[in-house]
């Protein structure tokens, strides 16, 4: 949902390419994908994080994603926090679009949840090699555009919560 007034989105839109992204994954079961303003932001990134500043996004995979969900009930994958205010700063030098920055993020962030991770190069190349995939057939429809790029200047923005004990 969207719960910020800074930038104006269109949640419903990132919602059904979430929903394409985990289906291209394999995922059974449900995503949160919430818009949040800076102050809301930080504090999260605050609490899970110990990292005090915005962000752009987080995400929070949810435990037993392997377990059997309860008769007739949707399981729950995972949540995916967004700041597009943070986004619209980041995207000149970033994405190039707000549009194409709002997407990364929503396909970063879901393939976070489903355990893909960029602390290791290794791991880093594999991940933006399959973003660039999921952006080309659910976002572009076609080629990326040439002013797009997925690597920040500097340290990563983003941040995938987890436990402390698993760091």
């Amino acid at each position: 949902g969207d719960q910020q007034t800074d930038v104006v989105i269109d949640a419903p839109r990132w919602a059904g390419l979430a929903s394409a992204v985990l289906a291209c994954e394999g995922a059974r079961g449900e995503l949160t994908l919430t818009f949040v303003d800076r102050d809301e932001i930080t504090a999260l990134n605050r609490e899970h994080m110990d990292e005090d500043r915005p962000t752009d996004v987080l995400s929070f995979p949810l435990d037993g994603v392997d377990d059997e969900p309860f008769a007739g009930e949707p399981l729950l994958i995972g949540d995916i926090v967004v700041c597009p205010s943070v986004a619209a700063d980041a995207a000149p030098t970033h994405a190039g679009s707000l549009d194409d920055e709002l997407a990364l993020l929503v396909v970063h962030g879901c393939l976070h949840v489903m355990g893909y991770d960029h602390a290791e190069p290794d791991e880093a190349r594999i991940m933006r090699a399959r973003e660039l995939e999921l952006l080309v057939a659910h976002h572009w429809h076609g080629p990326a555009p040439t002013d797009f790029h997925q690597e920040h200047d500097e340290m990563e923005p983003d941040q995938m919560a987890q436990d402390p004990d698993d760091r």
